[in-house]
């Protein structure tokens, strides 16, 4: 079974963190959502989530990939230097890094961004230096996975299952989920 990390940093956005760990779960990938400090963290819309575990109770090696939602807590994964040298290791270590909204910040803070694919919120890509700016809903260079925000959840959700070799669950999920359906409407 596949397991993942995503970090849940005061200010996280809901959207792109709950989606994500939601898909990955009924997909029976294993998610740990890790706080940088508190048990509880507060989203950007005052939603308060529960955490799994705590950064300081980590263990990398147990993971197959990290994830990074966005939102102005995106500030607090990059002003963290743990987190920080964990991007830059899960990327050496050829494990997944995927990051979406404003989070890519944080791979360029990790200095992973160079020559990569790179997509995010618009008014971040100013902040990606050397990378390959991409105006795709997601993208994927290699082992890193960027998209760009809220509304781009879903399909970031299911690139990250088809990223972990997990096709088959991706599209069941899609059509259980009538992804499929709505995506064929527009």
């Amino acid at each position: 079974m596949k397991k993942l990390l995503l970090f849940l940093a005061e200010g996280f956005e809901e959207i792109e963190a709950l989606t994500v760990v939601d898909i990955l779960r009924r997909a029976e990938v294993e998610v740990d959502m890790c706080s940088l400090s508190e048990e509880y963290v507060n989203g950007a819309h005052n939603i308060k989530v529960k955490s799994d575990l705590h950064l300081d109770d980590l263990d990398q090696n147990n993971y197959d990939g990290l994830i990074l939602p966005g939102g102005p807590g995106t500030d607090n994964l990059k002003n963290n230097v743990r987190v920080v040298q964990l991007v830059k290791d899960f990327y050496m270590n050829g494990k997944l890094t995927a990051a979406i909204c404003a989070a890519p910040i944080v791979l360029a803070e990790a200095g992973i961004v160079n020559g990569h694919n790179i997509t995010s919120y618009p008014t971040v890509q100013n902040f990606l230096d050397n990378s390959i700016y991409k105006e795709e809903a997601v993208v994927l260079d290699n082992n890193i996975l960027t998209s760009r925000g809220p509304a781009t959840a879903l399909p970031f959700a299911f690139a990250i299952l088809e990223a972990l070799g997990l096709n088959e669950e991706s599209e069941k999920l899609k059509e259980d989920m009538l992804y499929n359906f709505y995506i064929g409407k527009n």
